[in-house]
């Protein structure tokens, strides 16, 4: 009989070990089949899906919420706000240029910043990097508020990213809280929070703005109120923010709890290894225990091994970056998406827009996330069980298809009306009922973070592993409202394809995107290995 205790501290004075036969293994080394066929005979069930910690799983749903909400808020209302910055010099046309930049400003920091939170959770502790988070969100977002110069917006946005550093550890966090039996269903929820903050936010941002004008007897007797517009919008997010940052303070566990006492601590964890001796008993739950002044036994070999996070490039791996170049198409579209509703919306209709108002826009912006909503809760788990993750993804992405399609149609038809009529009307519906996929989409990265997750080489690298999924969504989400809304500008100053040359253009990116969809494996991990991940983690062990 062969044990191999692995110690992952030098410093020990006692050596607790827990022997499972049916888990324990070293990595790169296959269990013995004198085990399989010790588990065959047994006829050992499959384990039941463990029940999910619904308390901690609610705050840190809380903490994915803060973040959405804050980030829209400012949609309805930036472009009408950077028009009176005076920062265009009166031409309407070059408004995209400036808001896209404000609009980037939080995915760039944020994408500059997100690793280095995640790589520092792994070694603080998630908790106070959490909180950090929080406690950026509310200040960035206030100041904003309060802000009338379009240089303090800027810098309010890139302090709101920069900060902003919940968002991979969150994720993290919610796969250490759980286990591979109820993993898909604790990152289920993933997106339909950002679905609901998603809606929220742009309707906050849109009834609340300008408070003085639609509510004179009550806000328009306050200055304050008068000379900042936009404060009450974003003082809702930030009370958001704080309630959570004192929820996350006072309830949420912290998840790595030896990190503080890691170089005084006495004690150590062990990884066991054992190749059951097939002619004595074998023992589901044994402890073993050697004190420091004892001899361990000869066929227990002890090896030093300190926990340390791995180098980068044991992450780039195929199963780790396919889903991550596929979420990186998801931030993309769907923040192009994002940032050209609000904009054609509020562009004059002479200039190819509908020339709605910040709350016109805060409504319409308010029932698209509404329908994303009761889509992801009612719809999606049958269209997931017909169609499958992949093919649901790439439907997802044929909708955006048509949803950017109805852009030029509306332009065209608001022109020839001199208006917005009942027909600009009638395709403004069918863009908001082709979302019946975009919610899909969504539910899909919920997907794509198990594969993620699933493809960390060790616990260690889990932050590290969500740091680089979230910076590279961080990083196509800072490029898409500056190309987005610049592409936008710049077709209607050129007057190019009639003013409607964005949207070819992100309809040919997204055809490119279903291509890259057809790379993911056509089973998730968690419902057992298909074909095309075995043949990826063959070639990775090796």
């Amino acid at each position: 009989m062969t044990e191999i205790i692995v110690v992952e501290d030098e410093h020990i004075s006692t050596a607790e070990v827990q022997l499972k036969h049916r888990n324990v293994h070293l990595d790169g080394i296959p269990p013995s089949d004198t085990l399989a066929d010790l588990s065959d005979n047994r006829n050992l069930q499959r384990p039941r899906r463990t029940p999910l910690p619904k308390i901690q799983l609610s705050i840190l749903l809380f903490i994915q919420l803060a973040e959405p909400v804050t980030c829209t808020v400012i949609y309805p209302f930036v472009n009408q706000l950077v028009r009176q910055t005076g920062i265009t010099g009166g031409d309407e046309r070059k408004t995209g240029y400036f808001a896209g930049l404000i609009e980037s400003l939080f995915y760039a920091t944020e994408a500059i910043t997100v690793l280095q939170w995640g790589r520092v959770s792994d070694r603080m502790g998630r908790k106070p990097i959490l909180l950090v988070g929080l406690f950026g969100l509310t200040l960035s977002i206030l100041s904003f508020g309060v802000s009338k110069s379009y240089w303090t917006l800027v810098l309010s946005r890139c302090a709101e990213g920069a900060l902003n550093g919940n968002v991979g550890v969150a994720k993290s966090m919610m796969a250490e809280i759980t286990d591979p039996s109820n993993m898909a269903q604790g990152f289920a929820f993933l997106p339909m929070v950002w679905a609901v903050g998603g809606t929220l936010g742009p309707i906050i941002g849109g009834m609340l703005s300008v408070p003085a004008e639609r509510w004179p007897n009550s806000f328009g007797r306050s200055p304050f109120f008068v000379k900042y517009p936009y404060f009450l919008s974003c003082l809702i997010p930030a009370c958001l923010s704080v309630s959570t940052f004192v929820l996350t303070l006072v309830c949420l566990k912290e998840v790595i709890p030896d990190i503080p006492s890691r170089t005084t601590s006495r004690r150590s964890s062990f990884t066991l290894t054992t190749k059951p001796d097939p002619f004595g008993p074998a023992e589901l739950d044994e402890k073993i225990e050697y004190s420091a002044s004892e001899e361990a036994p000869s066929n227990v070999v002890i090896a030093n091994k300190k926990p340390s996070a791995p180098p980068l490039r044991s992450l780039l791996v195929r199963r780790v970056l396919t889903p991550i170049l596929n979420y990186a198409f998801i931030a993309f579209v769907d923040q192009c998406m994002t940032v050209l509703q609000p904009l054609m919306y509020s562009t004059p209709i002479a200039l190819g827009g509908l020339s709605f108002s910040p709350f016109t826009i805060g409504i319409v912006m308010g029932v698209w996330g509404v329908i994303n909503g009761c889509i992801q809760i009612f719809a999606f788990p049958a269209l997931l069980k017909y169609l499958g993750p992949r093919k649901l993804y790439t439907a997802a992405l044929a909708s955006y298809f048509i949803s950017i399609g109805a852009y030029p149609l509306m332009s065209f038809l608001a022109k020839q009306a001199g208006g917005v009529d009942g027909k600009v009307w009638a395709v403004l519906v069918f863009q908001l009922a082709s979302i019946i996929y975009d919610s899909d989409i969504s539910l899909c990265i919920g997907c794509i973070f198990i594969y993620v997750t699933d493809g960390a080489p060790s616990r260690e690298a889990l932050g590290a592993t969500n740091g680089i999924a979230q910076t590279t969504a961080s990083t196509m989400r800072a490029l898409a409202p500056s190309a987005a809304s610049s592409l936008f500008s710049l077709s209607l100053q050129r007057n190019l394809a009639g003013g409607t040359a964005v949207y070819w253009i992100l309809m040919s990116i997204i055809i490119v995107g279903m291509f890259c969809a057809s790379q993911l494996p056509s089973r998730l991990l968690s419902d057992g290995p298909s074909e095309e991940s075995q043949r990826s983690t063959g070639a990775n062990s090796s």
